[in-house]
């Protein structure tokens, strides 16, 4: 099994950075703004996670890309809207993603704390991510409001977009409490400062 720190995941996000540039010259050019804004967004966050390269395991930074693509795609090509669970399957992955990747960004300083307390690890990440969920629907409803277009179906839309949400966070940790034994194992100082700090409290 590949480390979390392997090198190929890097690359690999590198190039879905690309692929979403390219989607959005194509955008340009077709005279689509409203798409080209759009692949923007995804484009500048995903590229914001990529370069942080010695804060996140490179592993972290590809799952952030392909649902930065995943996203980008849905609404540039009305994947969302479509028969299927295209929806459902996106908000599970990009909850799953960005609880992923801030629960070492947000924690950092704390890594090497949170090994010897698991639960409350668990219990932190989890709850990081379902709030990131939430915030993800008023953003698609604010979005609805300003835009003036169908962005929310309905309320039994936003309950099953909710609930996925919060599938991907709760998968966010478990996986995140993995990665964390391999990554505070080869970055032993991470969190030495802060435990220092509570010591002397």
């Amino acid at each position: 099994m590949k480390s979390i720190n392997w090198k190929g995941y890097r690359v690999i996000a590198w190039m879905g950075q690309a692929i979403l540039t390219f989607f959005v010259v194509v955008a340009a050019f077709q005279g689509n703004w409203q798409n080209a804004l759009s692949l923007t967004f995804f484009l500048i966050i995903s590229f914001a996670f990529v370069i942080r390269d010695d804060k996140l395991p490179a592993l972290f930074d590809f799952l952030f890309v392909l649902a930065a693509l995943l996203n980008a795609l849905g609404w540039v090509w009305g994947l969302f809207y479509l028969p299927g669970p295209y929806d459902e399957i996106v908000h599970a992955f990009t909850s799953f993603a960005i609880a992923l990747a801030l629960s070492f960004l947000v924690y950092g300083s704390m890594l090497n704390i949170f090994r010897h307390h698991k639960i409350l690890y668990l219990l932190t990440i989890a709850s990081f991510g379902i709030a990131i969920g939430a915030l993800w629907e008023v953003t698609e409803w604010s979005a609805g409001k300003i835009l003036s277009t169908e962005v929310i179906g309905s309320l039994d839309d936003t309950i099953i977009d909710l609930v996925m949400d919060s599938l991907g966070a709760g998968l966010a940790a478990l996986t995140s409490l993995w990665a964390l034994q391999e990554w505070t194992g080869r970055n032993p100082r991470l969190g030495n400062q802060q435990a220092r700090s509570y010591s002397r409290d």
